[in-house]
């Protein structure tokens, strides 16, 4: 009877433990993880509504007002653009050639004077030659002026037509050098901005040359290539020093003031003739040319 009870109650006590277990089960609640909104923490910046905006000029007021007020300060925006200005607009401290090429005794006032003037200068050009050693390490007196009269030699025979002379043919040659180049005066300024530096040297050059000019109708303005002449020169180069990839540059020339004055230039003028009818030519008129006034010509 006892055992016949037993196995009527075990089905029941399986049954009431798996409902205990799902029960378990169910008082198991699984909390999703914490989610912390950062609105209270967060900086809010005012951004501008791009929404109905027609043009920017119009609503640029509108729109630092509204910055204003929500206390946002707009950063004005500037178009920077890198500028690179690889020579100069003209001579720094320009070299000034003593009257006579310096043949004056050191024993007269202006002698002395001369040689005085000349120590002051040859004091600043060697400050100088040491500031465009520290960029270039090729440069040294001695070989600088045979590559400077190199590049004045090869900048005028490239082609000299081209030099503004648009009416004009210019025949051009160098003969021969009659004292060897040498340095005569060099700076080293900068410009723009502190330790911008432009090296500009000044190279005494005397040497044999032949020039001709022609005008367009291909009549000798001046000069002739037939007879070479004796030119003494002061000839500056420059180079823009804090640029690696900088070279030397034929920049400029000094004229002394105590140069001999320039031969007149020779021009060709048109003077107008008699205005032929139909049928008639210039030799039967017997027509005879006026000689032009003397008129001074300016450049």
């Amino acid at each position: 009877m006892a055992m016949s009870m037993r196995r009527a109650l075990l089905p029941l006590h399986r049954m009431r433990f798996s409902n205990l277990k799902n029960a378990e089960a169910s008082l198991e609640v699984r909390y999703p993880l914490p989610f912390v909104v950062p609105v209270r923490t967060k900086k809010r910046y005012f951004i501008p509504p791009a929404v109905g905006i027609k043009g920017k000029a119009a609503v640029s007021a509108d729109q630092e007002a509204k910055a204003r007020a929500a206390g946002v300060v707009l950063r004005q925006e500037y178009m920077e653009r890198a500028i690179n200005i690889a020579c100069t607009a003209g001579v720094f401290d320009p070299y000034i050639p003593p009257e006579g090429d310096a043949r004056l005794s050191s024993l007269s006032k202006e002698g002395l004077k001369q040689r005085t003037e000349q120590i002051k200068q040859g004091a600043a050009s060697q400050l100088a030659i040491r500031k465009i050693k520290e960029h270039d390490a090729e440069f040294t007196t001695k070989a600088f002026p045979v590559k400077a009269q190199e590049i004045f030699i090869h900048s005028l025979s490239y082609d000299p037509n081209q030099l503004g002379n648009r009416y004009k043919t210019l025949r051009w040659h160098f003969v021969e050098s009659l004292e060897p180049p040498k340095v005569v005066h060099a700076r080293c300024p900068d410009m723009v901005s502190k330790g911008n530096l432009y090296g500009q040297v000044t190279v005494r050059m005397h040497s044999r040359q032949t020039l001709a000019v022609y005008d367009r109708f291909g009549r000798l303005m001046m000069g002739s290539e037939e007879e070479p002449r004796d030119v003494l020169e002061y000839l500056v180069l420059e180079r823009h020093l804090v640029n690696p990839y900088g070279m030397w540059r034929l920049h400029g020339k000094i004229v002394p003031a105590w140069a001999p004055v320039k031969e007149p230039i020779v021009k060709t003028v048109m003077i107008p003739g008699p205005e032929l009818k139909p049928g008639e030519e210039f030799e039967g008129l017997n027509y005879e040319v006026p000689k032009p006034k003397a008129v001074q010509w300016h450049k």
